[in-house]
């Protein structure tokens, strides 16, 4: 489902003459599933990451990669205000328990992050690359798998029928 609709959008003529007005490699608004791969890895890679201006962050990497970048800058958006303090939370656990370190108490205060931001930065970075990268590697090999099953799907319909 998600695969036809972004391939009637890419078959756009208005995209199209976006596309050209503004001079925009197509590749990053490729619907293929090579490139819709490339940006939900990379936008969950950065999602994760407890930083500010995270989709200005994913835009840095388009003259290295190419990838579907309104993808990537919607994955972002995982961690948006209301799901923020949780995961955050959650990562700075598990990164006081991969590195063994004592966990203080948590509250879901912007103050208490600025008070005890010393203690709990290497934690919460640790945390946060570790969901980073163990997203990243389960979209890396669970978009694809999705993609073809959407496809053998779409085909046994279209073959029954006949």
């Amino acid at each position: 489902m998600v695969r036809k609709s972004l391939k009637k959008t890419t078959q756009s003529e208005k995209l199209k003459a976006f596309i050209q007005k503004y001079k925009i490699p197509p590749a990053y608004l490729s619907g293929s599933r090579k490139m819709i791969t490339r940006g939900v890895v990379l936008g969950l890679f950065i999602a994760f990451i407890p930083m500010p201006m995270q989709m200005a962050a994913t835009l840095l990497f388009m003259p290295f990669f190419r990838f579907n970048v309104p993808i990537a800058v919607a994955m972002v958006w995982i961690t948006n205000p209301f799901t923020m303090p949780p995961i955050y939370t959650i990562e700075y656990y598990t990164g006081s328990f991969l590195l063994n370190m004592q966990v203080s108490d948590v509250e879901m205060t912007i103050d208490w992050f600025k008070e005890n931001l010393d203690d709990i930065f290497i934690p919460l970075y640790f945390g946060a690359f570790f969901y980073s990268i163990i997203s990243s590697i389960g979209a890396y090999f669970l978009i694809p798998h999705l993609w073809k099953k959407s496809v053998d799907r779409d085909k046994k319909k279209h073959h029954s029928k006949r």
